[in-house]
This record gives C-alpha cells, structure tokens and sequence, in this order.
C-alpha cells in the first residue's frame, strides 16, 4: 500500500510563500507520477500541478494555469518527497492541497487517474 502524508499548510499573506511537502511510503517512489491538486468546500476537486515519471532519473512537470509561473511542483527521490513551492500567493489560493500518487507516465490532470492521496493540508491566504 501507498501511503502520503502532507505537511506545510497554513495561514499566510497575499504575496506570500508557503511549501507544501508530501511524504511517499513504499519502494517505488521514483517510478511513480506525483500531483497536487486543491480542493474548495462545495467544488469539485481541481488539478494543480503535476510531475510525472518517465525513467528512474527524468520527470516532466506540468501545472495549471491559474498557478503557471508561481507554484513550482519538484521531488527528492532520496527521501521519498514531492514539493509544491508556492509563490505570489493570493486568496484565491486558499483551499485544502492534496498530493497523490499514480503509476505510469501520460500525462493528466484527473483526480480519477490517481489512485493514492494523502489526507491533505489547508492553506488560508488571508487578503
């Protein structure tokens, strides 16, 4: 089983900075395809940005348009993480950020295509 645990939410200013991390149990972290995605109450869960797998040492990354140029999704495979680096922030941001995990390489924005996703951490961007 895959288990992701995210941390690194909280309460910040319009402009500021958060980073996001999500911890990957299991062995095949660097085989797997990471995403973020971010979901407010009473709407559907949302694509953020994603980082896909295409050999042991390659990966691809693809974000949203509403986050292109200030959120910035990357790994350490030593330690089984992925990050979302997240800049310039506005309220518009704020909501529940969730990681997860899918195997292969196509590229997707679904939140029907992951099959493992962490528990997720709020971020509040106050105005």
């Amino acid at each position: 089983q895959v288990q992701l645990v995210e941390s690194g939410g909280g309460l910040v200013q319009s402009g500021g900075s958060l980073r996001l991390s999500c911890v990957a149990s299991g062995r095949t972290f660097s085989r797997s395809s990471m995403g973020w995605f971010r979901q407010v109450p009473g709407k559907e869960r949302e694509f953020v940005a994603e980082i896909s797998w295409i050999a042991d040492i390659r990966y691809l990354t693809d974000y949203a348009d509403s986050v292109k140029g200030r959120f910035t999704i990357s790994r350490n495979n030593a330690k089984n993480t992925v990050y979302l680096q997240m800049n310039s922030l506005t309220p518009e941001d704020t909501a529940v950020y969730y990681c997860a995990a899918r195997a292969g390489s196509q590229r997707t924005t679904r939140p029907d295509d992951y099959g493992y996703w962490g528990q997720g951490t709020q971020v509040t961007v106050s105005s």
